[in-house]
């Protein structure tokens, strides 16, 4: 139950305002239903907040309440743990524990969780950073394109050494100021949209190498041009660009000088650190009972590795060590044939909190297509409203698509609701084709129209176990 929808734009409670009661509301706009799994992780979420008011012994003797999701698939403990991560600003990697053991006994490395969260970690804070020296780095690229399009004075002393022109015949200061004022604004209407102008562009030629480690195949990026700085530095060349395509290269050039990537890698470290969920999925994939032979000994192995991530260990990345003690973890399976107690011993008890996610019943279905910011039935008509489509959807229509997408559930694969993805673009597979070239641009889609598009696949079980 995922969705993409752009965040609202409203005025939200801010971290250290969200109560727990304001988080499940906050969750309650884009998932349905699961109190008790969004009561969780709201709880999980204040105290994280209240461990870092303590003093900092305190502070770091108090381990985060992991926590277990089981449900079946579609029903939201995935969205769940999204949204909690961008209620909090958290960086936040969702991994599957079966991958673990793709390859055999050995697996992937079970540390590469946390070096792709310390680089999601470090993606945030670069943004975060570049948008407070926004301003400064577009003013800076425009003085500078402004010296390319009227290079600056020369000294009144000396005649300029490009065009041997005297001092006299160097144009006062005033003048000058007037001219680049005017050019200025010119620049900013964009009436020098054609012109072109010269810019230095460095090359790049800073090879990296790819280490494989002993804990597993893992990329270790070493840049050359850090060990050897007079090898590859310096070397620039003369490149000729339209004026909004220089101003943009010019801008994230200045953007590259303004922001220290040192700061950036400590600082999102930390943020990995104090902050940071992992959302472990198919955790029941992996649970075996101890003793076990064949599939059972890898799945046991990728448990005991994981083991010292959940319990708190350092981990190296290229941006340093990384301490996982007080990181979020979130595991979730449908548990259908395992049970957590099949866990072994040691990782059962690092997840100390479990919460029982419902299946979706009708009225879950209805209210998942109609209810959230991100409703399916909002994003169809968004989608179709740049068609100049105005469409509409009668309430008998509705509870028609949540019964095909139950029924299909019940007498196939129950993916939740996933299903609904599938029975809407169904729905609507015409109108979407065809909807660039129609006349009639008012479409109310009713409960007959949905019975014509899935009546025939939907009673036929091969077809729907194929198409729907």
């Amino acid at each position: 139950m995922v969705f993409y929808l752009p965040e609202s734009t409203e005025d939200e409670p801010t971290l250290d305002q969200l109560t727990p009661r304001q988080t499940v509301t906050e969750l309650d706009k884009y998932v349905v239903g699961q109190k008790d799994a969004k009561r969780a992780v709201a709880v999980a979420l204040r105290n994280r907040m209240r461990r870092l008011k303590l003093p900092p012994e305190m502070a770091d003797e108090v381990a985060p309440k992991n926590i277990i999701m089981i449900g079946p698939t579609g029903v939201g403990k995935t969205e769940i743990a999204r949204r909690l991560a961008r209620l909090s600003s958290s960086p936040f990697m969702k991994i599957e524990a079966s991958k673990f053991t793709e390859v055999g006994y050995v697996g992937r490395d079970v540390e590469s969780m946390i070096r792709d969260l310390v680089e999601l970690s470090v993606d945030m804070v670069r943004e975060e950073k570049l948008y407070e020296i926004q301003d400064k780095a577009e003013e800076n690229a425009e003085e500078r394109l402004l010296d390319l399009l009227l290079p600056p004075l020369r000294p009144a002393d000396s005649p300029d050494a490009e065009t041997g022109a005297t001092p006299s015949e160097i144009p006062p200061p005033q003048d000058f100021k007037q001219t680049r004022d005017k050019l200025r604004e010119k620049l900013r209407e964009g009436k020098l949209d054609e012109r072109s102008v010269e810019v230095d562009v460095r090359e790049r030629l800073t090879p990296s190498l790819e280490v494989i480690s002993g804990a597993g195949v893992e990329e270790m990026d070493i840049n050359l041009k850090d060990m050897l700085p007079g090898l590859f530095g310096g070397r620039t060349r003369k490149r000729d660009m339209k004026v909004p395509e220089a101003l943009e290269f010019l801008i994230q050039e200045e953007e590259q000088k303004l922001v220290d990537p040192e700061q950036v890698a400590r600082l999102a470290v930390e943020r990995a650190e104090q902050s940071g969920i992992v959302f472990i999925d198919e955790m029941d994939k992996v649970a075996g009972r101890e003793g076990g032979h064949g599939p059972d000994v890898s799945r046991e192995g990728v448990q005991r590795d994981l083991l010292p991530i959940v319990e708190g260990t350092s981990v190296t990345t290229k941006h340093g060590m990384v301490r996982t003690d007080h990181i979020l973890f979130i595991a979730a399976g449908a548990f259908h044939v395992a049970k957590p107690s099949d866990l072994i011993p040691e990782l059962q008890g690092r997840f100390p909190i479990r919460v029982e996610l419902s299946s979706l019943s009708h009225e879950d279905f209805v209210r998942i297509l109609r209810e959230p910011r991100n409703a399916l039935l909002k994003q169809y008509r968004a989608l179709l409203a740049t068609e100049g489509i105005v469409l509409d959807f009668t309430d008998d229509a509705v509870e028609a698509i949540a019964a095909y997408s139950m029924t299909v559930n019940e007498r196939t694969e129950n993916i939740g609701a996933r299903r609904l993805h599938t029975i809407m673009e169904k729905v609507l597979d015409d109108l979407l084709f065809e909807a660039p070239e129609i006349a009639q641009k008012k479409w109310s889609i009713d409960g007959e129209y949905v019975k014509k598009m899935l009546e025939d696949i939907a009673k036929d079980d091969d077809l729907s176990r194929y198409i729907l």
